[in-house]
């Protein structure tokens, strides 16, 4: 029998030990090294209250653990409450035991309770993560650029160092930035000071008439070991509020063409190649017929709904591609059954009620890990029916369906847990 509780301080130690091993490639290996990562734990359970560890025991031992989230997400223009899991580790001699499986369920449960419809993660490895139920998100696309090859405005006057005394007005323009973008997650002064706090990063903000109104972190990191004086930029967050911010940030970085080797940027932007006269990286790869190579890309963050009817419910002021149409919504759940089940919503111009009582006009089934893709606007409807992974009962509604499901900007995320 398990049980999975909030971590007490002193068994953070026991639980840098599972880290190390589950997680070899971050390098905690002494002694000293893992009483100094559960040192670093204990602080940020101190001193960022959205953040809690949990620990799943058996016989009182504890065989492993997960960070879990508090987030405010903004989902299609609304803030809503959200659940997100980091951390997720397991004793090495009790790997295949459930443990994972526990913890991924309590870590659900514990959400939904809250009241939030839909949480995420970063993978460890996606196939794994898919069988519980979550969703692709928004791809991340990453460049390496000659700074030169970046525009050069006419000036970056406003670009200055910020400092651990801007913590306040950076997290409003983070945050402004936040209410109007799909995606991104609500930050407190905590997480904005960190930031600052960070000793391997350099930020610069653009401030405008005393308010920053965009910032970039940065770091550098080596480009040749041998070569002390090769070193590339490496993005670590863009923010910008309009186009004058983001013109004097990448002027800022065009100026740095003397000292750096390339700017590795990584974005969500799917139209960052139409910034650049030349998108090209480095690699030289021609891709049949010709297409040059600009950037790789990777999948990372993914999404699960939890509670389909509350998400209706709390999207209930969203107009949903302006569609009036009556869907019957079966969406399979096998991991987390309380979320399976149909559902009937009425649109009436993009507005959704729940009528469970009303006939339908078309039905849709999928599987949970694509609904919640498609919700959050990383897939398009007529590409999940087209891949089979979505089934309606009237291809004539494809069209209607994909409307009330559409979205202006994928999703965006970029906050680290």
């Amino acid at each position: 029998m398990s049980y999975i509780g909030v971590l007490p301080d002193d068994h953070l130690t026991q639980l840098a030990e599972i880290v190390a091993r589950a997680y070899p490639g971050i390098n905690i290996r002494t002694f000293e090294e893992k009483q100094r990562y559960a040192e670093r734990l204990r602080a940020r359970q101190a001193e960022d209250p959205s953040a809690r560890l949990y620990g799943l025991y058996r016989d009182d031992m504890l065989l492993g653990g997960m960070r879990l989230f508090d987030f405010r997400l903004n989902l299609l223009g609304h803030l809503l409450p959200a659940g997100g899991v980091g951390l997720v580790a397991v004793d090495l001699t009790h790997k295949k035991e459930k443990v994972a499986k526990e913890l991924i369920t309590a870590f659900l449960q514990h959400y939904q309770a809250q009241g939030a419809a839909i949480a995420l993660l970063y993978p460890f490895r996606p196939d794994f993560y898919k069988q519980m139920g979550f969703g692709f998100g928004t791809k991340i696309n990453q460049y390496r650029i000659r700074p030169a090859q970046l525009p050069q405005g006419p000036t970056k006057q406003h670009i200055r160092f910020v400092t651990a005394d801007d913590v306040p007005p950076m997290l409003e323009c983070y945050n402004r930035y936040v209410a109007v973008t799909h995606g991104m997650i609500e930050r407190a002064a905590v997480q904005i000071a960190g930031l600052l706090a960070n000793p391997e990063y350099s930020v610069v903000g653009y401030e405008h008439n005393g308010r920053i109104e965009g910032y970039l972190a940065f770091s550098f990191k080596s480009a040749k070991p041998d070569h002390f004086l090769l070193n590339d930029l490496h993005v670590e967050e863009l923010i910008y509020e309009h186009p004058a911010a983001l013109a004097e940030l990448l002027t800022f970085l065009h100026s740095q063409a003397d000292q750096c080797n390339m700017v590795v940027l990584s974005t969500q932007d799917e139209h960052l190649h139409f910034l650049l006269d030349d998108p090209r990286n480095t690699s030289n790869h021609l891709i049949p017929h010709v297409y040059h190579e600009s950037n790789v890309q990777g999948v990372g963050i993914m999404y699960r709904v939890l509670d389909t009817r509350q998400l209706f419910e709390q999207l209930r002021e969203h107009n949903f591609g302006g569609q009036t149409v009556t869907l019957r919504l079966m969406v399979r759940d096998s991991f987390f059954p309380a979320n399976k089940g149909p559902i009937t919503i009425a649109f009436t111009s993009g507005h959704p009620t729940m009528e469970d009582d009303v006939a339908a006009q078309v039905e849709v089934e999928l599987d949970v890990a694509d609904f919640s893709s498609l919700v959050v606007g990383a897939v398009p409807f007529r590409r999940l029916h087209a891949y089979s992974r979505a089934r309606i009962s009237d291809a004539a509604y494809i069209p209607v369906i994909d409307a009330l499901f559409a979205v202006a900007e994928k999703p965006v995320c970029v906050t680290r847990f």
